[in-house]
Formats: structure tokens, sequence, C-alpha cells
């Protein structure tokens, strides 16, 4: 077994706190607001208000076959979502914290089945139940991961064509509307290459979702099944797996950008083996049998699935092909290098090899940086979005609901409220820019790192300094003398988050 402070340190820092300043700013204008709206529209509200106060939801989301649900148990470092073709996966299944495990089924006419796991801990390949009749599944587990987060496993959505968008929306719309709707974040999971219309596959998911479209600070992507990458296709990879997927990967942010901050490579069967406890000390036995054989047998076996399992040799073909279903040809020969490299190794130091391996450690500090740093913003962003979805349809509940939220924009505490606004209309192309300012904006607003945003990282302070108060300088005269009226919105924003930058620095270095 893993060990569960390791397993759970990074992941559950995700959100450092389920009610924070912009959250709770937020529930107090709802609180103000509900008295002024009509019975439909407060119970909105109420809704808005529940969410602001509970975990940051996360929705993974991705193409049918791309390996979410293995993805998933790996992040709650649990077995417990089903990976294979069933009627499960057709539904959305929403994994958060319980004082019992349990599942509940629910019903389109808002009925609840409580379900047990089954003996080996997953939800049960068969409901017992007409899919058609239930909107999704809700699952609970003691999983100290999830007191801070909640993640929503989607299905699969299959290949699209022209019309992607439309039946995206209506999947989600029939399927999982009430489940998916209160997602304040994405991680989008793809295998190999983005194709053309994963950008609208993306948008239509997000606008499904909390309202907020999908942008740099509440999406990621990461490319799965990294071990699958032949890295001869992938020039500069010099024969290297993980350099091929790496460069990949870069290549898919670029195609992406700005739906998402960032794509990262991972292995998810490796990561969900080694991290879930499925790895064992007979994995481990059977490993170091290999790591004896010969290196001519041992690189004829890897080459394919097929002569792994069948090839001659001490080690019977069941136990092959039990490694084979929890590590895949590359675990398997990262495994058998580890072992002759430290033949007395033991299983928990291999089972930790094999996770550095798989990649998870990188999607989870991504995941730490993206959304616990600003995760108090994020939800605060999607429950204003929310409530002016919800005030839309009447003209006098649009125009209070719009009257507070400017006001509540105006308190400088709320900058950062303004400066993810500005980056949704970039990531939405709904403000165009040149794309080095473009590209300005994002990184100001993507990181919550100062070096980072400034790109500037590893530079000295006084450097730092000067250059903020610098580009607060330039922004702000772009906004008054350079720049269209909807530039010159998000460039009154972007001086005012380098002045702040700005008097950050000055106040750590004393003034100086």
């Amino acid at each position: 077994m893993s060990d569960p402070l390791r397993r759970h340190g990074t992941i559950c820092r995700v959100t450092s706190s389920l009610a924070g300043p912009l959250s709770a700013a937020v529930a107090r204008l709802v609180a103000t607001l509900r008295p002024q709206v009509g019975p439909a529209t407060a119970a909105g509200f109420d809704e808005v208000a529940r969410r602001l106060s509970a975990p940051l939801q996360v929705a993974v989301a991705g193409r049918i076959k791309a390996g979410k649900s293995t993805l998933v148990n790996a992040l709650i470092g649990r077995r417990v979502a089903p990976v294979g073709v069933g009627e499960c996966t057709r539904l959305v299944t929403r994994f958060q914290y319980g004082a019992v495990d349990r599942i509940e089924v629910v019903g389109v006419d808002g009925s609840r089945r409580v379900l047990p796991f089954d003996a080996d801990g997953m939800i049960p390949a068969d409901l017992d139940v007409d899919v058609d009749t239930v909107s999704h599944l809700e699952a609970y587990l003691t999983n100290e991961v999830l007191r801070e987060l909640t993640v929503i496993d989607t299905p699969g959505l299959g290949s699209l064509d022209s019309a992607s968008v439309a039946r995206t929306q209506k999947l989600l719309d029939q399927v999982s509307q009430d489940a998916v709707a209160g997602a304040e974040a994405v991680l989008y999971v793809f295998t190999q290459t983005v194709r053309a219309d994963d950008r609208d596959t993306l948008r239509a998911f997000t606008a499904a979702t909390a309202g907020r479209e999908a942008g740099p600070v509440n999406a990621i992507a990461v490319l799965n099944k990294a071990d699958t990458i032949p890295p001869e296709s992938v020039a500069g990879s010099d024969g290297d797996v993980w350099r091929a997927a790496a460069i990949l990967a870069g290549k898919q942010a670029v195609a992406l950008r700005p739906r998402v901050a960032d794509v990262l490579p991972v292995m998810g069967l490796l990561a969900e083996s080694a991290e879930t406890g499925a790895f064992t000390s007979a994995d481990a036995d059977a490993l170091r049998a290999l790591a004896e054989l010969d290196e001519a047998s041992l690189t004829t076996m890897l080459m394919s699935a097929d002569l792994f399992t069948t090839w001659e040799c001490p080690v019977p073909a069941a136990t092959r092909s039990r490694l084979l279903a929890k590590l895949d040809l590359y675990g398997v020969d990262r495994a058998v290098r580890a072992v002759r490299a430290e033949p007395g190794i033991a299983a928990g130091a291999l089972r930790r090899a094999l996770l550095d391996a798989s990649g998870l450690d990188g999607v989870r500090a991504r995941l730490d940086a993206v959304f616990r740093a600003r995760a108090d913003g994020i939800k605060a962003a999607a429950a204003l979005a929310s409530i002016t979805a919800l005030a839309a349809g009447d003209a006098g509940e649009r125009q209070r609901v719009n009257d507070a939220i400017e006001q509540l924009l105006g308190r400088p505490e709320a900058h950062q409220l303004r400066l993810l606004e500005a980056l949704t209309l970039i990531a939405a192309n709904a403000v165009t820019m040149p794309e080095d300012l473009a590209d300005e904006v994002l990184r100001v607003g993507g990181s919550g790192d100062i070096p980072a945003q400034l790109g500037m990282v590893g530079r000295p302070p006084h450097e730092l300094v000067a250059y903020a108060l610098e580009r607060a300088g330039w922004w702000r005269s772009f906004a008054s003398f350079g720049a269209t009226p909807a530039q010159s919105r998000v460039a009154h924003v972007v001086h005012r988050a380098y002045f702040l930058i700005w008097q950050q620095l000055r106040g750590a270095s004393g003034g100086a």
C-alpha cells in the first residue's frame, strides 16, 4: 500500500480553504440580493451559496477510452471508478467525502437509492436499474483527498463530427446537468494528439458547467497513456519514451492554448497501480524473477504484449498477464531496470519508482499550482457567473445583480476577480489582443508565483521590482492611448495587477 501521507499530501492542498475571503464576500452578496429576487431565482441563489462553502469541484472530461476513470482512481488513491465498458461508464459519477462509504443512484426524478460498493471496493458493474432513468451517481468515500476536492468523472465523449458541440451539450443536458452544473474547474484528458475539435469539445463541456469558459485559470489537460507514444515519431526524443511524451505535450499545449493552463504527460495505468495498492509484493517478486532473464529474452518479450505473455520463461504466463494488466510493457521494463540497478530493492521502493515514472506527481503539482492558489477566486468567479445567469430573465433582477457585482469588483481586495475576468475574456477570444500582449495577460493571471507572473524566474529581487513598475506604467499608457475600448478594460486590470505585485515586492524588501 502507498503511504497515505505521501499519497494525499499534494492533492489535498488543491483547496486549502473551503470558503476563502472572495467566496465569503460573494456569499454575503448573494445573501443581500436574495430578498430582492423572485422565488425561482432565490432557489438558484441558495444552491450557489451552498457551493461557495463546499469543496472545489473538478470535472474530468475527455473522449471515450482516454483513461479518465483510471486517472480519477490514481488521483483519489483508491481503485473505485469503473474503467471498463459498462453501464456505469455512461453515467456521471461525483466522488465526494462522506462519513460512510456508499453509493447513491440519483434518478432523473430526484429519487435516491443507496448501494454498497462491491467486494473489491469498486462501484458495481451492474446497477440493476434502467440507466435511462438515472441522472448520475454520487459516491461517498471516507477519503481525506475528498474533504476539500470533489472529483466528477464524466462519460467518455465518442467520435465527434462537425456537430460535436451541439451533441456534447445535449449529452450533458440529458445525462448529467445536475451532476456537472457545479463544476468550477476542468481536467481534460486525451491521448496521442489533440484533434481538431477538441477545443470545441472542451468549450461545450465548460458551457454546461458553472458558466465559465475554460481557460488558464480553471482548466488543465493531460496527455494520458504517454507510454504508448512511439518515440521514433517525435523529433528530438532520442528514442526516449518520456522525452517524446514531454515534447508532444508541449506541442499540444500550444494547440489547446489558451483553453488550458498546461498539458502534462502521464501514464494513468501505471499511476493507478502504483498509487491505489494494486501493485503488490507478489508483483515485485515476479519482476525480480523477470530481471534474472538474459537480456536477449527480455528484450524480445518486451517487443509486444503477445510475446510478453507467450514467450517461454520461468515466470508463469498468468503472472505475466497480471503484470501487463497493471503496468503495461513500459512499466514492466522500468521496474525490471530498477531491480537490476538495485537487486535488493524493496517492494515499497519499487512501487515508488513506478509512481515516479508515471508522471502523476507532475500532474498533482500542476493541479496544486493552478487550482489551489486560485481555488477561492475560481469558486467566487463561478458563483458570480451563476447568479448573473440566474437573474438574466428578469430585467429588474438583472440590473440589481449587475450593480451589486460591480460594487463588489470595485473593492481592492476583489481585484483577483477582475484579473480572472480578464483571463476569461482573452481565453474566449472575446477581446482580441496582439499575441505578445495576450501571452503576457495569460502569464500574469495564470500563476500565483510572482517570478512566474513576471516571466523572470531566477532573477534577483531588485530586477523584479523594477520590471513590475515598468510594466505597470506601460499597461497604464496602453489603456489610455493605444487600446480599443475592450482592450482598455483588460489593460487597466493588468496595470493594477502589476502595481499590486510591485507593492508586494516593495513590502517584502522593506521598501528598498
